[in-house]
């Protein structure tokens, strides 16, 4: 472990990438978390997206060496994930990598987006999960299905996971205004919008913990939620007939006709 600590930490040091985690309401899951990311990276930065279980009390009583941003009212993941990609460029990071702050996600793959920034510098780098996890909810696999086909649709790329949190984001080609909602659709904005403005996107296999449903800590509201995501969807394929299909097209025959 000490080698692969000091092998990940020195590359996030030298690629100035950060391990961003917005957290609402996760006391259970907030200090194992983070210890387990401080494995690899020292480079962390926790938003407090309004908790009101305490979880900030918790990681401060841990006395953790992160960087804490907080506000006092829950604003959704996509607002914690645009004040962290902010604070991360105050800081003089070029990367964050995003990660749940449930235990879903784990560091342990955090080798693997190091590798993959320093192989392929500027791409965006998504986490693909593997849908067979014998404690995955039902509706995750349809959710994703759903959002793989009108990502295609709207962008021409395929993704196999667009719905996960595990990502890479080169932060000199995130623009501010990409995220336009603040809650979970904020993320397939930021892939939508990435496409159309020319970031490779780029999938790397990781693992998944979906602990038993008793213990399980969701703020996923299904019916509104997925409507949420279904207008989403509605205005980027139309946003897509006017703008990102001939933006991508434009983009192609450029670069063909200056490969000749």
């Amino acid at each position: 472990m000490d080698s692969t600590f000091n092998n990940t930490t020195r590359k996030f040091k030298e690629l100035k990438s950060c391990v961003l985690i917005p957290v609402f309401n996760n006391a259970g899951f907030i200090v194992r978390v983070v210890e387990s990311v401080l494995q690899y990276s020292s480079n962390v930065i926790v938003v407090n997206d309004g908790s009101t279980d305490g979880s900030e009390k918790l990681l401060k009583a841990a006395g953790l060496p992160v960087e804490v941003v907080s506000y006092g009212k829950n604003r959704g993941k996509g607002y914690a994930i645009k004040v962290g990609f902010e604070r991360a460029v105050e800081l003089g990071y070029e990367y964050a990598i995003t990660m749940d702050a449930d235990g879903q996600h784990l560091a342990l793959d955090l080798p693997v987006f190091a590798t993959a920034i320093e192989q392929n510098y500027g791409a965006l780098v998504i986490g693909s999960r593997s849908f067979d996890n014998e404690n995955m909810p039902g509706r995750s696999g349809f959710a994703n299905r759903f959002s793989n086909f009108w990502f295609t649709v709207q962008t021409g790329y395929n993704l196999p996971d667009t719905q996960t949190g595990f990502r890479a984001y080169p932060l000199g080609k995130m623009r501010s205004g990409w995220i336009l909602s603040y809650r979970y659709e904020a993320e397939l904005e930021l892939l939508v919008f990435a496409a159309w403005g020319g970031v490779r996107l780029l999938p790397v296999r990781i693992n998944v913990y979906y602990p038993p449903k008793e213990e399980r800590v969701t703020h996923f509201r299904p019916a509104k939620d997925f409507a949420r995501i279904s207008l989403l969807n509605s205005f980027l394929t139309l946003s897509a007939i006017f703008y990102g299909w001939p933006v991508t097209l434009f983009r192609k025959l450029f670069k063909r006709r200056g490969g000749q």
